[in-house]
């Protein structure tokens, strides 16, 4: 502990917050990331204690793996007064701009196809740009760096961990995260010229 105190401006931002809220949840959620390589356990633990406010049925996560089963990343969603906060940290993709969207099937199997199309029962176009859409999956770009690494927080008010007035992520049938080859033009259909699908993770609560 004396060492990690010494060692505190080496931390980054969610860095501290791990040590500052390491105690105040429960040790399964350490436990949680065990056997992932150490920038996983320390992604999870920041961004669940970053909002050391939510309750356990108000958050949830996916484990983002790649076309070959390796763990690159995890995704946290957030449950507020408003809408539904993401976020956003994996490794190991091609750098620039990727979509990344909710799907409607919380499956990876097999090459991620099993997690159908986006979240969207009305039915509405996709885009963000679209003014017939967007549709409940749609969310802005994810950026990755020259190294591969890319984070990310975003704002949905389109839906809900649970459920309320709009789609639960934890319904019957779950949903997913898929990040796409290419940047999503928020316009195309069906889902912006994304192209393929390089990473997916099933939505499970917290």
């Amino acid at each position: 502990m004396a060492g990690l105190v010494r060692n505190w401006n080496s931390f980054s931002y969610y860095g501290k917050k791990i040590l500052l809220k390491l105690f105040s949840r429960p040790v399964e959620l350490i436990l949680k990331a065990k056997g992932n390589n150490a920038f996983l356990v320390f992604t999870t633990l920041a961004v669940i204690f970053a909002a050391p406010l939510a309750k356990a049925a108000d958050m949830a996560s996916a484990e983002i793996i790649d076309r070959e089963g390796a763990v690159i990343g995890m995704v946290t969603f957030e449950e507020t007064p408003n809408g539904v906060l993401v976020y956003v940290e994996v490794s190991g993709i091609p750098p620039g701009g990727h979509g990344i969207h909710l799907h409607a099937v919380g499956s990876c199997d097999p090459d991620f196809k099993a997690a159908g199309g986006h979240i969207n029962p009305d039915h509405a176009k996709h885009g963000l740009r679209n003014p017939e859409g967007p549709d409940n999956g749609d969310l802005p770009n994810l950026y990755a760096a020259s190294d591969g690494s890319a984070r990310a927080e975003f704002f949905t008010t389109r839906v809900s961990i649970s459920g309320n007035a709009m789609p639960a992520l934890l319904d019957e049938d779950g949903s997913a995260v898929i990040i796409h080859e290419n940047p999503d033009d928020h316009m195309t259909q069906p889902i912006g010229g994304a192209g393929g699908r390089i990473g997916c993770g099933i939505i499970q609560p917290l």
